[in-house]
């Protein structure tokens, strides 16, 4: 079973991940960006048994209706985003694990808000909502 760990800029939060993700994604909704002042974010969606919080205890922010951001309250680094729609996952952002590199990302989302500026990478799947089945109309 991989086991990977991260944790924020000042290493006061450290959390460990234990095997593969469900997905890995580029978002570039206008919350994801507000929160992490970026073009985009690249996140990872596992399991919450998947989820461990090793040490330190993350600030929370209610960005929206049901989502949870949870970032280091000394140095700002957000680390995952808890959705209500979802209870039995868990988003960590990927630039915040010690090797980024092992979950590179498969998709880009929220293609609607990118700014203009910010080329995409043509060889993910593209999206202008959330995912594929709202890209279909589909809840």
């Amino acid at each position: 079973m991989q086991i990977s760990e991260g944790g924020c800029l000042c290493s006061a939060i450290r959390y460990r991940i234990r095997g593969a993700p469900l997905s890995t994604i580029i978002c570039h909704c206008a919350t994801c960006r507000r929160a992490n002042a970026a073009p985009t974010v690249a996140w990872l969606t596992v399991d919450r048994t998947q989820f461990e919080m090793l040490s330190g205890h993350p600030s929370s922010y209610r960005s929206s209706p049901g989502v949870i951001r949870r970032f280091c309250g000394i140095c700002g680094s957000q680390i995952t985003y808890e959705s209500a729609a979802s209870p039995g996952t868990i988003d960590v952002t990927t630039a915040s694990l010690d090797k980024p590199s092992i979950f590179p990302p498969s998709s880009e989302v929220w293609l609607e808000h990118k700014v203009p500026w910010q080329p995409i990478n043509e060889t993910l799947d593209q999206f202008l909502h959330g995912s594929a089945a709202a890209d279909a109309g589909q809840p």
